[in-house]
């Protein structure tokens, strides 16, 4: 009985010690974090080079009014090898949708996230090809993440609808389509020949490989297969409800739902998909998954160990933050 009496002491002793330890912890989140993101960018950045003109051209900003029917968003650190297949897939897509409507404009934007190799050459390559009005490389002067990339090549989109992809182009681009189409549904406008009305919307249609699940299963080790689901359960758990793939590079919004996500954007790296669903789920902005195809594509600068715990990491930091106050969303703009 005694010995009992001993153990239960010592596990409510332990209980208190981890709460008061996690209180002590958030008081400390609370009174030394910034509320609002606060994105700095070199001088460097607010221009891009244009290799035909030979010139360097200012960016132009997202609270500008859209002047393009789509922007593509393809963030990209030391992407040399892939970047190339996934623009001439890109690219032969949109061209063909120009020759069916001639009245359609697009552009990619590359965003290179400091990168070492030759990624920012290939894209110019590109640019000089096609014209710096279909494609343009954003040079980051030191890397940022995959989400501060992004969020920074949406700052300059000036697209109606933007969509940001994988440089390894492991989504088939085609399937925008069917992100159009069901985006389409959520605003009761069409991308494609109403712009102007579309970029005043909110919405969300995001590319889900979670009907290819199965299959992923039997070829990942059993190690892997418990970090995948382990990092499921915490999504579920402390961020976003209801979405089965928060992670498939291959999402599409409208300008002001882009604009509105994006400037409350804390997390910078691999997390950021999640925060950034979770800030829509918040502001009640319509999301819809769509099943895409997705192939993996050798290459990948995501470490499965270190890179599963960082985002575990992350996602319990981003519910604590948001939870007490020391993290908060911008929703002046929703009407």
């Amino acid at each position: 009985m005694e010995l009992f009496s001993m153990l239960w002491t010592s596990i409510i002793y332990l209980i208190g010690t981890g709460v008061g330890l996690l209180i002590l912890f958030s008081i400390f989140l609370y009174l030394t974090t910034k509320p609002y993101p606060i994105v700095k960018r070199h001088k460097e950045e607010e221009t891009f080079f244009d290799p035909i003109t030979k010139t360097k051209i200012k960016l132009p900003n997202i609270n500008e009014a859209s002047t393009l029917n789509l922007s593509v968003i393809v963030p990209a650190y030391n992407e040399e090898e892939r970047l190339p297949p996934m623009l001439d897939e890109t690219l032969e897509f949109l061209e063909n949708r120009i020759k069916e409507n001639s009245t359609y404009k697009y552009e990619i934007i590359v965003v290179s996230d400091g990168s070492k190799d030759k990624t920012v050459q290939v894209a110019q390559n590109y640019a000089e090809k096609y014209g710096s009005e279909k494609l343009r490389c954003l040079e980051l002067v030191e890397n940022r993440g995959k989400g501060g990339a992004v969020r920074l090549g949406v700052q300059n989109a000036r697209g109606a609808s933007i969509l940001f992809a994988d440089a390894d182009g492991a989504s088939k681009f085609e399937d925008l389509v069917k992100l159009e189409s069901a985006l389409k549904d959520i605003i009761k406008c069409d991308p494609i020949t109403e712009p102007n009305l579309v970029s005043a919307k909110v919405g969300l249609a995001i590319g889900s490989r979670a009907h290819l699940e199965k299959e992923s299963l039997a070829t990942r080790s059993l190690f892997r297969n418990i970090l995948m689901y382990g990092f499921h359960f915490l999504v579920w758990l402390f961020t976003v409800k209801g979405i089965k793939d928060t992670q498939c590079g291959f999402k599409l919004f409208t300008r002001k739902a882009a604009d509105i996500c994006f400037q409350s954007l804390h997390v910078n790296r691999w997390a950021f998909d999640v925060e950034l669903l979770y800030i829509a789920q918040k502001l009640n902005i319509p999301i819809v998954e769509i099943p895409v195809r997705w192939t993996e594509i050798e290459g990948s600068k995501v470490t499965p160990i270190i890179s599963w715990i960082q985002m575990g990491c992350d996602l319990g930091l981003i519910w604590l933050k948001y939870r007490i106050g020391a993290w908060k969303i911008k929703s002046d703009k929703i009407d």
